[in-house]
């Protein structure tokens, strides 16, 4: 059935998540999951828990092979498989080929020494595996421990490119949008250039045509008086927009301090409220620790009750025995005085001698009735005690279930926090930054501004020295308004360095954040850590209840032997009783014979 379903699924291109747990698939399934991994390039996680696949080396080597060729797969479970060291080397060599694969957990194998040191050889050559599960599996602590260093290495390293993929994607829009802009700058330029030099040529023709006549050479003086005005009206209307955009950078320069005190206030709540539900998930912890040693003491009470029983069985035993020795006792001091009356009446009286061996043989048959009954009963019994012994190893078999799925949905709930917190705070950067280059913009936006006006300044200045052989009260106008301008430049410089300056403060207060942050990080390793510790002991615990669990089963087992050497003594001696009587009655049946003879 799972060779035609996977057969089905080689051509699917929708689903993405397959689980395949406690199936019991062995050659013919981890052939067909091979073939599966070579041609499906929809599935990302695959779910194998609780089969047999690495008990055959040659079909786990083509499943190996398969995973090696597929470059889409990204979680792979293969718990409770029996994989051994071998099929550990096969699951490296494929680790080495793939590419994709980012969560495998191989706890609860038999993967050993050599299996652990394998996948710590694969590690160095795989950089995309983040997560490796590998408890249960008899694996030294120091190959875990370069196992987990292995696994922060790569997560550090899958970070750093998501980082940096970011960051790059950020500078190439920044470096379209400064190539617009140039691009913008450079055509209005041509557009001033073209237009100055049309102001050049018309100059020109004018000066031809004032040499002829000067009249129209003072009514061309007073036009350009009249576009000086207009120009000078123009620059003051300039430098008005200076100034207000010099004040739209203050407003924006405060509402970026109100958001950042903002979001420091948010940030703030937040790390409280991190820090309640971590609180709130020990407790939930520590109440799971307390259920399961209220558990495992009921456990401990019921094995204490089986004994009691157990010992109550035994005293029963006891006292069937010493019935059966009482009664083969007066067995043996009846048939000694039917002997003697036997032969006191063999010469007296024949005839009493047949009624005499009728009611022995009636108390033989109730006798063996009676036997029968006591086995029957003790029968029953045997098998009560095998319902109980039963019904126990299901519930430790429930036990170790519930406790299994506990600890999965703790270690699942540790990796949604880790997850929430990463994305949180790359959310976070990426804002600080989109704001850093808003600010970075609106700073290029001013600089380019002031170079315009300088620019305009000195055309201003260059058409006044043409100007200066017509007319010298207009010179002296021109220096007026130059000196106005001077001040005017300069003001605007000191405002441009007031900016400056509060940009870098801004710029101080954003890194005195960053360092923040990083503290904020600390402390969520360290919470990790605790984390991990108490995993760690609720891991200890869970060892410590199974050791007492197969304590217990081997005592179990020692009753049931103790049992079964009671029920084979006891058939021993029945068969001794049996033995006895028939040899009784055959030795009173050829005694009667020879009398008769």
């Amino acid at each position: 059935g799972v060779k035609l379903l996977l057969h089905g699924l080689c051509s699917n291109t929708t689903v993405k998540s397959l689980d395949l747990k406690g199936n019991n698939l062995r050659t013919v399934g981890a052939e067909a999951l091979g073939k599966l991994l070579r041609q499906n390039k929809s599935i990302r996680s695959l779910i194998l828990e609780w089969n047999s696949l690495g008990v055959w080396e040659e079909s786990f080597s083509f499943f190996c092979e398969g995973l090696g060729a597929n470059n889409f797969l990204q979680q792979l479970d293969l718990r409770n498989n029996q994989i051994n060291h071998q099929g550990a080397g096969e699951l490296a060599m494929a680790l080495k080929q793939n590419t994709s694969l980012q969560e495998l957990d191989l706890r609860w194998n038999n993967i050993g020494l050599l299996g652990g040191r394998a996948l710590l050889n694969c590690l160095h050559s795989n950089k995309t595996l983040r997560r490796l599960e590998l408890a249960g599996n008899n694996v030294p602590s120091d190959i875990l421990k370069a196992v987990e260093q292995a696994m922060d290495h790569n997560q550090d390293r899958h970070a750093i490119l998501s980082e940096t993929q970011n960051r790059a994607y950020i500078l190439n829009k920044e470096i379209l949008s400064l190539k617009d802009e140039k691009t913008k700058q450079f055509l209005d330029l041509m557009d001033t250039i073209d237009k100055q030099r049309e102001e050049i040529a018309r100059s020109g023709r004018m000066s031809a045509a004032r040499v002829g006549q000067l009249q129209e050479a003072l009514d061309e003086q007073h036009s350009i008086m009249n576009s000086l005005k207009a120009k000078l009206q123009m620059t003051e209307a300039a430098l008005a927009l200076s100034e207000q955009k010099v004040h739209n950078l203050g407003e924006l320069l405060n509402t970026t301090k109100q958001e950042q005190t903002s979001m420091a206030e948010r940030h703030f709540m937040e790390l409280q409220q991190q820090k309640q539900e971590g609180a709130d998930r020990e407790g939930k912890l520590l109440c799971d620790l307390s259920a399961a040693s209220e558990k495992n003491l009921l456990l401990r009470n019921q094995v204490d009750e089986l004994e009691k029983k157990c010992k109550v069985q035994q005293d029963q035993l006891f006292q069937i025995k010493q019935d059966l020795t009482n009664t083969t006792a007066e067995l043996k001091l009846r048939a000694v005085q039917a002997e003697e009356r036997l032969e006191i009446e063999k010469r007296r009286f024949k005839k009493s001698l047949e009624d005499v061996e009728s009611l022995r043989l009636k108390e033989v048959d109730h006798m063996t009735q009676h036997i029968e009954a006591s086995e029957r009963s003790m029968q029953d019994r045997i098998r009560r005690l095998e319902a109980i012994r039963i019904a126990l190893e299901e519930e430790l078999s429930q036990v170790k279930a519930s406790a299994l799925t506990e600890r999965g949905q703790a270690e699942e709930e540790l990796l949604k926090v880790r997850n929430q917190a990463r994305l949180e705070e790359q959310q976070r950067l990426e804002h600080l930054e989109e704001k850093l280059q808003l600010m970075t913009e609106s700073r290029d936006e001013a600089q380019n501004c002031c170079l315009k006006q300088k620019q305009m300044v000195a055309e201003a200045q260059a058409k006044a020295h043409q100007l200066s052989l017509h007319a010298d009260g207009l010179r002296r106008r021109i220096e007026e308004l130059q000196q106005d301008l001077n001040s005017k430049e300069e003001e605007k410089v000191t405002e441009v360095n007031k900016v400056k300056v509060e940009l870098q403060e801004q710029i101080g207060h954003l890194q005195a954040e960053r360092t923040a942050q990083e503290g904020l990080k600390e402390k969520i390793a360290a919470l990790e850590r605790q984390l991990k510790a108490l995993s760690s002991n609720h891991r200890e615990a869970l060892l410590d209840k199974e050791s007492e669990i197969s304590v217990l089963l081997e005592k179990l087992r020692m009753k049931e032997a103790d049992i079964s050497r009671m029920r084979e003594e006891e058939a021993q001696r029945a068969s001794f009783l049996q033995n006895a009587i028939m040899a009784y009655v055959q030795g009173s049946r050829l005694g009667t014979h020879s009398c008769r003879k």
